[in-house]
C-alpha cells in the first residue's frame, strides 16, 4: 500500500502556496524549516508578536542577545536586529524555490511594527528600513491595510519593493487596496521601472473572520 501523501504535498499537488505562519531560529538552524520546503512549503511570514513568542519562549537568542547587549544595543533595535537575521536566513532557505518559479513563489514576510500602522510616514520609512537591512529579492514587508497604509502601499509598489499588505477585513477595504496597488504600478511604469519585478500579495484575515462568526 502506497504511503499517504503529506497534507503539504496534497495542497502543493492541488495547486496550493502554502506558507508557514512562524520564524524561529531553531527551525531554520535544525534543517527543519528546509525539510518542509522540500515537502512543498512555498513560504513564510511573520510579525513582532510571533517572533517575541520564539524569543521568550526558548533559548535560541539567548548567544545572540548577550552579545548586542555587550554592544550597548537598545532593546528595540536587539528585537529587530534579530528578526532580521531570520528572515534572511529563511530568504536564503527558499530561495531556490523563488528561483525555480520565476519569482512566482518562495517570499518571506516581516512586518512593520504595529505602533506605526496608523502613521503613513512612519509605515512608509519603515518598510524602506526593512528592505534595505534585509536586502532579498524574495522578501515582502507586510504594511496593513489601515487607512493610513494605503498611501504607505501606493508608494512601496511605486518604488518598486515587494509587499505582503495584511490585516484586510472588508471587500470595501479590498478594493482600496486594489486601487493602491494599481496606482503604484502606474507610477513605477511611468519612471521606467520594471514591473515583472515586484511581486505583492493581498493577505484577507479569514481566520479572524471565522473566529467573529463562530462566536
Amino acid at each position: 500500500m502506497a504511503a499517504r501523501p503529506s497534507a503539504i504535498k496534497e495542497l502543493k499537488r492541488q495547486g496550493q502556496s502554502l506558507w508557514l505562519d512562524n520564524i524561529r531560529r531553531q527551525l531554520i538552524s535544525s534543517g527543519e524549516l528546509a525539510r518542509l520546503r522540500d515537502e512543498g512549503l512555498t513560504g513564510v511570514t511573520s510579525n513582532p508578536t510571533i517572533f517575541e513568542k520564539a524569543v521568550s519562549g526558548s533559548t535560541d537568542y539567548d548567544e545572540a542577545m548577550v552579545q548586542l547587549v555587550r554592544k550597548n544595543a537598545k532593546p528595540e533595535d536587539m528585537l529587530w536586529g534579530l528578526m532580521v537575521e531570520d528572515v534572511q536566513a529563511a530568504a536564503d532557505v527558499f530561495r531556490p524555490v523563488h528561483d525555480k518559479t520565476k519569482g512566482k513563489d518562495g517570499f518571506v514576510s516581516i512586518e512593520v511594527g504595529p505602533t506605526i500602522a496608523t502613521n503613513t510616514r512612519s509605515t512608509i520609512k519603515f518598510a524602506e528600513y526593512l528592505h534595505d537591512r534585509c536586502r532579498r529579492p524574495n522578501m515582502m514587508v507586510k504594511i496593513p491595510a489601515t487607512k493610513e497604509g494605503l498611501p504607505a502601499i501606493h508608494d512601496q509598489i511605486s518604488k518598486g519593493n515587494n509587499i505582503n499588505i495584511t490585516l484586510i477585513f472588508s471587500v470595501d477595504r479590498y478594493d482600496e487596496v486594489v486601487e493602491a496597488y494599481l496606482s503604484g504600478l502606474e507610477k513605477l511604469h511611468k519612471s521606467g521601472g520594471e514591473l515583472s519585478k515586484v511581486a505583492s500579495v493581498a493577505s484577507f484575515f479569514v481566520s479572524r473572520v471565522d473566529t467573529k462568526v463562530d462566536k
